[in-house]
């Protein structure tokens, strides 16, 4: 393989298994994925295909040294859609995957509703919720949240506390 380090560190990038050296079809997947190696007859079905021939028997992993033969059962797939031979469509895919970089797969995006922001403005609360902030709209935490009992012996709303005259 021509530039292996190279090759090697991007696959060691896509690996999840054995310490980041070994991949599972999912890994590849997702690296053709991320480096546009899919066409209309080089597909995910097609890696899944030749993972399968090109993995060890017992294993559900390739490492490093497998490479070469499954991106030399991929080209037979990727020359149709490419016009290219054999030789050709394993050195672009190579290319292609050494150039690439993990990408975040449904992750979840920021809203850009405005609705988020009128509920997180605290000018806008009334009520109870309103004396859960403080002036500057920083939250108060447990002290606005909760009602602190006094345990006085009075009743709440007393307002001659300290006044009863003992006998």
């Amino acid at each position: 393989m021509a530039e292996g380090g190279s090759l090697q560190s991007t696959f060691n990038a896509f690996a999840t298994k054995g310490s980041g050296k070994e991949q599972t079809t999912a890994d590849f997947t997702k690296w053709c994925k991320d480096a546009n190696v899919f066409g209309k007859t080089c597909n995910s079905n097609h890696v899944d295909i030749s993972f399968a021939k090109v993995k060890p028997k017992t294993g559900k992993t390739i490492t490093f040294n497998e490479l070469d033969a499954l991106i030399t059962e991929m080209a037979k797939k990727y020359k149709d859609d490419h016009k290219l031979d054999d030789a050709g469509a394993k050195e672009e895919i190579m290319t292609k995957l050494m150039n690439a970089t993990p990408k975040a797969h449904g992750t979840t995006k920021t809203s850009a509703t405005g609705g988020v922001a009128k509920m997180t403005d605290t000018s806008k609360y009334t009520g109870s919720h309103k004396e859960r902030f403080d002036e500057s709209g920083k939250g108060k935490g447990a002290a606005g949240r909760a009602d602190t009992v006094e345990n006085s012996g009075y009743v709440g709303a007393y307002k001659g506390e300290g006044s009863y005259q003992s006998k």
